[in-house]
């Protein structure tokens, strides 16, 4: 589809649950209405995001320069920094409801993992005021690559639907992780080696029914049917796949902000961004993870990337 196309169907998409949403919570308490609806604001972030634009300058810039047309009263950039910051709580509330609309929140299968996310380059790490003392040193291990900042915890459906991503410490092992990331969640965990812990799994399997499936070591007393590895090491390759679109498409491991709260706001409206996408995906009857191709670039604004 084109891009003018994409933009239509995200902004009726997000009316649609804004609506929703509306019925059951008071959006404002006071003040006169914004001249650029909610509803707008939050479709140009989720578009410029997919069309990777990182940052709320070059968001409000690629709009302001080739979509005036759809967003007439689209003003100032401090303006539009300021509404969509505010609308935080209204994103993630738009995210949830289109996990549960689609059916994959209560997918029995869901895949865990984690994703480093720097908040600066490690030479600064020592310099750096911000998130004091939130942000810590850290060390992937899938990428041999110690950095300052956090993780981004991960569970997503076999479909490839994020359905939780809690801001994680960057120090403690990922296994540490697991009541955060399991949080309301019954049913077969896939996760790799970095979540064996026999204990944990013993307990998780006891008292909440729920059975992490991990690579087995030659150590391990009690191993899952060679079967239910199989598969859940296919499982693996799509929380793999998320992870890699958030990092390449939507660049949510060079998040800049100067405090906690606009950096979450970030998080969340790229996560949002990759729901969207996965939840068209669906309703179009394409493959929930291909959402390179979900829209054709556009020669026109090509040169503007």
């Amino acid at each position: 589809m084109t891009r003018d196309y994409f933009i239509i169907m995200v902004y009726c998409l997000v009316c649609e649950h804004y609506q929703a949403i509306a019925t059951h919570h008071r959006l404002r308490k006071r003040g006169f209405a914004p001249a650029l609806t909610d509803e707008e604001v939050i479709t140009i972030e989720i578009c410029g995001e997919y069309f990777g634009f990182d940052q709320d300058e070059a968001i409000y810039e690629y709009f302001q320069t080739h979509y005036r047309h759809f967003f007439p009263q689209l003003g100032k950039r401090t303006t539009f920094v300021r509404q969509s910051a505010n609308l935080w709580t209204l994103k993630a509330l738009i995210r949830q409801r289109l996990t549960r609309v689609s059916g994959k929140a209560d997918d029995p299968v869901q895949i865990i993992d984690t994703l480093p996310l720097p908040v600066c380059t490690y030479t600064r790490a020592r310099r750096n005021r911000c998130f004091k003392p939130e942000a810590a040193y850290g060390y992937c291990a899938a990428k041999d690559m110690h950095y300052y900042g956090f993780k981004l915890g991960l569970r997503v459906s076999r479909a490839g639907m994020i359905i939780h991503y809690p801001l994680l410490a960057a120090r403690p092992h990922d296994s540490q992780f697991l009541d955060d990331l399991l949080d309301g969640f019954a049913g077969v965990v896939p996760a790799d080696k970095a979540f064996i812990d026999a204990f944990r799994q013993t307990e998780l399997a006891r008292k909440r029914h729920i059975e992490l499936v991990t690579p087995a070591r030659k150590d391990m007393k009690v191993q899952p049917p060679p079967t239910l590895r199989l598969i859940c090491r296919r499982w693996r390759k799509r929380v793999e796949t998320v992870g890699s679109h958030l990092t390449e498409r939507f660049h949510i491991n060079k998040t800049r902000a100067h405090d906690l709260w606009h950096y979450q706001n970030r998080l969340i409206r790229k996560v949002l961004s990759h729901t969207v996408c996965v939840f068209i995906n669906l309703q179009l009857g394409r493959p929930p993870l291909h959402i390179d191709d979900l829209v054709a670039a556009s020669k026109l604004h090509i040169g503007f990337l």
